[in-house]
């Protein structure tokens, strides 16, 4: 059985997460990359997995951006 597929749902979820890990990344940025991993994932045909790698990319991209500050 699959469920539906909720890319807001998604970003929300994926975003309040990495805001608990990075807690000095600004808040709308943490957003904004999980917003743009979404997006990018949402295009696949297959969506079980579009949390965890979302998730996935955007804690990749915040360590990098948390790292030059």
């Amino acid at each position: 059985m699959t469920s539906e597929f909720d890319p807001e749902e998604v970003v929300r979820q994926v975003t309040e997460s990495l805001r608990e890990k990075f807690p000095s990344a600004n808040p709308a940025d943490v957003e904004r990359i999980v917003a743009e991993e979404v997006a990018t994932l949402e295009k696949r045909p297959v969506h079980d997995y579009v949390s965890v790698l979302s998730a996935k990319a955007a804690k990749k991209r915040l360590k990098l951006l948390t790292a030059q500050d």
